[in-house]
């Protein structure tokens, strides 16, 4: 037998076996690979998920299943986040949120939103982080149902539970914890019930440490952690991350120790040697150095000092070792090394940490923050008598409720007594009926004996009339069939020939509705190229006739001013200017019929200059280029200038926009245009397209280049047109 692979292990061979088999298939799901490359990065593997990203990103792209894309790049965003890249960061934010406004869809909206919160979390900005998690439960609740939305939800109302407990909100922490549970059983993902089940853990006992005499906090806080540890192992196959099982049993063995009675240490230091063994596998340093820590505590609490002092070094190296050292812990473990060498009576090696303790812990607090401390512990020692007054009300109140508690136990227990009476009475009665059962069966089966002797009889006698009448019907069934095989033959060939008329016809239409279709890309194409023509022609005209006629008139009113002297000078001086302002003009319009940086440097400049042309202070027209790579003929750079001109025309004329934003996108096999604006818009319900003479120019250069094109508009918002044709 081979060797027996490591959990964590298991479960990405298990998600590239299934990988393997839908690529073969043909038949990739999006949420597969969503949770596939999900896996990848949370084990670190970040080139292998990256590239199965690229290559599912370029094929939903071309299906246009942009959510899919938006989500892949929220998940790139967090596991760079976790890398500390925070460039990459916001470019993948920036592309999940772009096409999440493509997709159009409330749930992928909900998980960027919660990708973004999520990232603040993580930055310190907790204020942010809530509010972005609170509109992604907003956009959750708009969606549609989906395999997916609950999980989502789950998600959302679990880290939104991580925060309020972090900020010491105890009431709010255990309403999203609870929240998130209820969402996580209606779905059959062992994750995101394993994640549920230990922040309901880590709520009850957080309310145990609150009010350390509630045994019930302390028993639910002990069943909810037993339920995570069982759903990772039962599930192993599919589990993402193996630390998750080495933080539930830390956290268990914590529980064990500290919220227990004494009894309770040996299941303590199981499950931190179970944690301990799972971190040093993995390397995961801060959870060995929770599990040394724990061992420590168990043997110092045991009186074996030199044990406790083994973990505590092992639990000091350990956390050197973490990437980012925790000081908070570092300072526990100075503070319990104190502790056990004083206990041993080794006041050398105390004094020693304790001035390791002192050193670090004076370049983490100045003199300014121990004044604050000061003052804060005096708050709270006055804070402190009031709760205790709070707790015995509190303590007085559950006693009663557990008199209430008893009293009603008492009557389920004697409600069960009478079941089982009931029950025992029930399974007599069902022996009873199994014996006349029994009994039934058997004269069933006398009854069955004697009905098979006769039926053997009549078929006998049944046997001899049919042979003979057999003999009688073989000659007509033999003529039936003949006919019938003739019948079936003469209607096949008759099908047959019907059939071959219907291609026929079917052949010579598609051949009419070819030679139309080739008339009409003829006649499109000597249009715009008559137009073109002309433009070019008009545009040669003004700038050489009329703009060269300009020029000598205020060539010779120039030579006039110097001679005259004035009012007549000043009337010349404005009639120059005005000259200056009509040159300017025309070759404003010379430019717009045939644009010289178009045909000397390519379709981007002369979009850019065109674009700073037409902008003004009441107006800003932003270009964008993505992926491209100038692989336009000459032609199609032309209509795709035309087009553009005359959609940014209508824009300023009819929008009342502020700011214009054209984006080309080259993608392997098409080239996506889309221009947007953040006017007024309109309901295109009410507003016939067809019947305006520019939206016809641009729907014919579109279908001329074998395109298609898409207007969206809504009232008060903008309107987004966007056309798509092959490359050549």
């Amino acid at each position: 037998m081979g060797a027996v692979l490591p959990a964590e292990a298991q479960s990405l061979e298990n998600w590239e076996k299934q990988y393997r088999a839908q690529t073969n298939t043909g038949k990739l799901q999006n949420t597969f690979v969503v949770s596939y490359v999900s896996a990848l990065y949370l084990n670190k593997q970040y080139e292998k998920a990256k590239q199965i990203q690229n290559q599912y990103v370029t094929t939903a792209l071309s299906k246009g299943d942009y959510s899919s894309v938006s989500i892949l790049y929220c998940i790139e965003a967090m596991s760079l986040r976790l890398k500390e890249d925070t460039v990459g960061v916001e470019k993948s934010l920036d592309l999940a949120k772009q096409y999440s406004l493509k997709a159009n869809d409330n749930e992928t909206k909900g998980y960027v939103s919660y990708c973004e919160g999520w990232l603040n979390s993580r930055n310190g900005k907790q204020d942010k982080a809530v509010q972005h998690i609170i509109t992604a439960l907003k956009y959750y609740d708009l969606a549609s149902n989906s395999t997916t939305l609950n999980k989502r939800k789950s998600i959302a109302n679990n880290e939104l539970s991580v925060i309020y407990n972090n900020l010491r909100e105890d009431e709010l922490y255990e309403k999203y914890a609870k929240t998130s549970l209820q969402y996580a059983l209606l779905q059959s993902d062992p994750q995101i019930k394993f994640s549920a089940f230990m922040q309901m853990g880590n709520l009850y006992h957080r309310l145990h440490d609150t009010y350390p005499n509630s045994d019930t906090y302390r028993n639910l806080a002990e069943r909810y952690f037993l339920q995570s540890i069982d759903i990772f192992n039962q599930n192993k196959e599919v589990m993402n991350n193996l630390s998750d099982l080495s933080f539930a049993n830390n956290n268990l063995a914590s529980l064990y120790l500290y919220s227990f009675p004494e009894n309770y240490r040996s299941k303590a230091l199981e499950y931190a040697k179970q944690a301990n063994t799972i971190a040093l596998k993995i390397d995961r340093a801060d959870h060995i150095a929770s599990s040394y820590g724990i061992m420590s505590s168990i043997y110092q609490v045991e009186g074996n000092t030199d044990k406790a002092i083994y973990y505590l070094l092992e639990a000091k190296e350990a956390i050197y070792k973490s990437s980012i050292v925790d000081r908070n812990i570092e300072l526990n473990i100075y503070e319990s090394l104190v502790d056990v060498y004083v206990e041993e009576g080794n006041y050398k090696e105390a004094f020693r940490y304790q001035k390791e303790y002192l050193e670090l812990f004076k370049t983490l607090f100045n003199h300014d923050k121990l004044e604050i401390i000061k003052k804060l512990e005096a708050n709270f020692d006055k804070e402190r008598q009031q709760q205790k007054l709070i707790k015995l009300q509190y303590q007085s109140d559950k006693n009663a409720q557990q008199i209430v508690l008893m009293h009603a136990l008492a009557q389920q227990r004697e409600q069960v007594l009478n079941n089982l009476k009931l029950t025992e009475e029930n399974q007599r009665n069902q022996l009873k009926f199994s014996e006349l059962e029994a009994q039934k069966k058997a004269q069933q089966l006398q009854l069955s004996q004697l009905e098979t002797e006769q039926k053997s009889k009549d078929l006998l006698t049944y046997k001899n009339i049919v042979a003979y009448k057999e003999n009688l019907n073989t000659f007509y069934v033999a003529s039936i069939i003949f006919f019938i095989v003739l019948v079936f033959a003469l209607l096949y060939a008759y099908r047959q020939r019907a059939k071959t008329m219907k291609q026929r016809d079917a052949l010579h239409k598609l051949a009419i509705e070819q030679e139309k279709q080739h008339s009409k890309i003829s006649t499109l194409t000597a249009l715009l190229q008559g137009q073109e023509e002309e433009r070019g022609r008009l545009a040669r005209d003004l700038h050489d006739g009329l703009g060269g006629l300009l020029s000598g008139t205020k060539l010779h009113l120039t030579q006039l001013n110097d001679k005259v002297e004035g009012q007549a000078k000043q009337g010349l001086d404005k009639s120059i200017d005005q000259i200056d302002g009509a040159v300017a003009e025309l070759r404003k319009v010379a430019h717009n019929l045939m644009p010289d940086l178009l045909v000397n440097y390519g379709l981007k400049e002369a979009l850019e200059e065109f674009a700073i042309r037409m902008s003004n202070d009441l107006l800003d027209i932003h270009i964008e280029f993505l992926s491209y790579t100038n692989s336009l003929s000459q032609e199609q750079q032309l209509l795709v200038y035309r087009i553009i001109q005359e959609l940014v025309n209508n824009a300023i004329k009819h929008a009342e926009a502020s700011q214009i934003i054209i984006q080309l996108v080259e993608e392997e096999t098409d080239i996506i245009v889309t221009v947007e604006d953040d006017g007024k818009g309109f309901d295109i319900n009410k507003i016939d397209l067809k019947k305006s003479a520019g939206f016809h120019n641009i729907q014919s250069r579109v279908q001329f280049m074998k395109g298609s094109l898409a207007v969206h508009s809504e009232e008060k918002v903008g309107t987004s047109i966007e056309f798509t044709f092959p490359k050549k």
